[in-house]
């Protein structure tokens, strides 16, 4: 072997460094602009993505709570779990299993999809059903949800069916069928 093959040895294997230490920066580069882009995504995204799979949801104040995902709105749930349906409050949700690894974003929701707990809460008032209100810190009502507010619910609870009002803050699901 001549010296012409040693110098053409020698950029081959100093062209082969160059392109590994291209594709390290490349492969780094990429994996710092997923992270800045996964930043974006939400929860409810990920969930919009679930909507009709089977869910294990932690609750805060109910425990866990496993289901079919209904439906994803703006903070709040719908999970059909045996005989029950649960309203349940987003920012309730303290953990999730079973979520899709793709997520939709905002933008590709529908209108209906906009529509807040409130609403939720104005189904279950207009139907007239008995329900569970179950609340964060591990209480519960028992009755009928009468009116809904702009940040509240009025629920008849009990036997003796008095008046309880229930901060959207401070519920975290609303059970069918008390």
């Amino acid at each position: 072997m001549g010296w012409e093959d040693d110098l053409f040895a020698l950029f081959d294997d100093l062209e082969h460094q160059a392109g590994s230490l291209a594709a390290a920066d490349r492969d780094a580069e990429i994996a710092d602009r997923s992270r800045a882009e996964y930043q974006q995504v939400s929860l409810s995204g990920r969930l919009m993505a679930t909507v009709g799979g089977e869910v294990t949801l932690g609750v805060v104040g109910v425990g866990h709570l496993a289901g079919t995902l209904q439906r994803v709105s703006d903070g709040w749930l719908l999970v059909s779990s045996g005989d029950h349906d649960w309203v349940v409050n987003a920012d309730a949700v303290a953990s999730v299993e079973g979520a899709s690894v793709r997520a939709i974003p905002d933008l590709a929701w529908s209108p209906l999809s906009r529509l807040g707990l409130g609403s939720a809460l104005r189904r279950l008032a207009d139907v007239g059903e008995r329900c569970v209100l179950h609340l964060r810190d591990g209480s519960r009502y028992d009755g009928t949800v009468r009116r809904v507010g702009k940040d509240f619910c009025e629920v008849a609870a009990g036997e003796d069916r008095r008046m309880v009002l229930v901060a959207f803050s401070a519920l975290a699901a609303a059970q069918s069928g008390g």
